[in-house]
């Protein structure tokens, strides 16, 4: 059986089966009924046959999931996906994604995703990845935002872009700067988190710090500090690496994780908080212009369900 394969981690020990799949893979609660009734989630060698069975820890969970077989493909336009343009020229695009947007199609979401609507509007996007020989399902990606972070991304519309933009990626040349809002005091008005970031062993659906993790490196500063109704700081953050849910997994390191963020958030919440996603905001963008060699720069606003959080706090 292709697809995922796991034994199960003492974290899901007495979860039900349906959700273990959906957390693992990645996937929506009614694609996992799909794969129950079709016999392809296998729980120690037996196939599922009920959504509502209870995992143990130490048992083999195996999910075949037939649309993730290594036969990725450039995704057809969908125009009804909607792209906030802030700038574009014949080289780059720059987008300020919403919060709820997956950036490129995967397992659970393979369609209506930023990628969808980037191919309808860009058609010339279909062509890049055999050009520059990177993942079809990817035209164009050079760095990404989880699906619950909001705000600015540059898209390569050329080989001779994507291979420039990649190449200030792997340089650290290119500045991204976050807005978090954060659980509890922040002391001190800036530091760095100097530390290594791999794939949890306790879930494999999370990242943590680990010695064995690559190397990460986060600076902040402290924008304003809240007392009520609990005490949050709001900082910026500047990625110095790109690992996966970074900004994330080192504010919550130091003890100050980001207000709505369940996976992170060490059960931790904001009493009377209406944000129901990670108050995490990709801020501020610059990166050397592919073509011109100048510098370049925009900024994002916070969005309106952060704005209004964070007046409740001013209040």
């Amino acid at each position: 059986m292709s697809g995922l394969r796991v034994t199960v981690p003492g974290s899901l020990d007495g979860v039900r089966v349906d959700r273990a799949v959906a957390l693992l893979a990645d996937v929506s609660r009614s694609a996992v009924d799909g794969l129950v009734a079709d016999g392809r989630v296998v729980v120690d060698d037996r196939v599922v046959t009920s959504r509502k069975l209870s995992l143990r820890e130490g048992q083999t969970l195996a999910v075949d999931l037939p649309d993730d077989d290594g036969a990725a493909a450039v995704p057809v336009g969908d125009p009804s996906v909607e792209v906030v343009v802030v700038h574009e020229d014949a080289d780059v695009i720059v987008v300020d994604k919403p919060a709820g947007l997956v950036v490129h199609p995967g397992a659970g979401h393979r369609t209506g995703t930023l990628v969808h609507g980037l191919v309808a509007r860009y058609p010339e996007l279909a062509a890049l990845p055999a050009e520059v020989g990177s993942e079809p399902d990817r035209p164009g990606i050079v760095h990404r935002l989880d699906r619950g972070t909001s705000g600015l991304m540059v898209v390569a519309r050329t080989p001779d872009a994507y291979h420039s933009l990649v190449g200030q990626l792997s340089a650290r040349d290119v500045a991204r700067t976050y807005r978090a809002l954060v659980l509890g005091t922040v002391e001190g008005d800036s530091g760095l988190v100097d530390a290594p970031i791999g794939r949890s062993t306790n879930s494999p659906t999370r990242m943590a710090v680990s010695r064995k993790g690559k190397e990460a490196r986060t600076r902040y500063e402290v924008e304003e500090r809240f007392a009520s109704p609990a005490p949050t700081t709001l900082v910026r953050a500047s990625l110095e690496t790109g690992r996966t849910h970074q900004i994330r997994v080192h504010l919550a390191a130091i003890g100050h994780p980001v207000v709505g963020d369940d996976t992170y958030g060490q059960g931790r919440s904001l009493p009377g908080a209406t944000v129901e996603r990670p108050f995490l905001h990709a801020y501020a963008l610059a990166f050397d212009h592919p073509r011109t060699g100048q510098r370049v720069s925009w900024t994002s606003e916070l969005p309106d369900d952060l704005a209004r959080q964070l007046a409740a706090l001013g209040e």
